[in-house]
């Protein structure tokens, strides 16, 4: 099978999960969904590029018309994602380092994607410089979970803490400053939550 794009892994994912779930493929409004875009066009369009690289095969006129070929069966593991860019995804193609392979066992909950971590303020949460966090991609998470989260054009990873109408996104360094968002005046976007940290390097 030729080699695929971030975007079209993580919608093979998607067809992946729901065929194990579920016992039968998503339309493309719930790829659609899934993935968080708006425009199921595009998601055509990749369903388009798998069936061409060999991944899945589309059966015409048919709502769940995708099956898994035998050899996309094999899973190349979580993309990587390095440094971010400020305001771009953080599945986009540029961004993915390479694909990391997992086993299942190491983690009680699923990730979808690898994060390396820069700079030192989640410290005392045992997250360094450097370290690997294995993220759930979610957009909602609970007061307590650490979490990747959007700003602006700015990612971060945080614990977060929920006060009404106001997010605290918490450090786990005193060095560094707790970041108070109003949900009424800015926007708070959950890339995902931290699931597991995978260290990198031992000092």
């Amino acid at each position: 099978m030729k080699p695929l794009t971030a975007r079209q892994q993580e919608i093979l994912d998607c067809i992946r999960r729901s065929v194990e779930k579920e016992g039968f493929p998503p339309t493309i409004a719930e790829i659609a969904l899934a993935i968080g875009v708006s425009s199921p066009h595009g998601v055509r369009e990749q369903l388009r590029a798998l069936a061409r690289k060999g991944a899945i095969e589309l059966i015409p006129s048919a709502s769940r018309g995708i099956r898994l070929l035998a050899k996309a069966e094999e899973n190349p593991g979580l993309p990587l994602i390095g440094k971010v860019a400020a305001g771009r995804p953080l599945m986009t193609d540029a961004q993915v380092e390479r694909h990391c392979r997992l086993g299942p066992e190491l983690f009680e909950h699923k990730g979808d994607y690898l994060l390396r971590v820069q700079g030192m303020s989640m410290r005392d949460a045992g997250i360094l410089d450097g370290d690997l966090l294995v993220i759930q991609r979610e957009q909602e998470a609970r007061s307590g979970q650490i979490v990747v989260a959007r700003i602006d054009d700015e990612v971060t990873v945080k614990r977060l803490q929920l006060d009404g109408a106001i997010a605290y996104l918490e450090p786990a360094n005193p060095e560094f400053s707790v970041i108070a968002v109003d949900l009424g005046r800015q926007q708070l976007c959950i890339e995902g939550i931290v699931v597991g940290v995978i260290r990198t390097r031992v000092d």
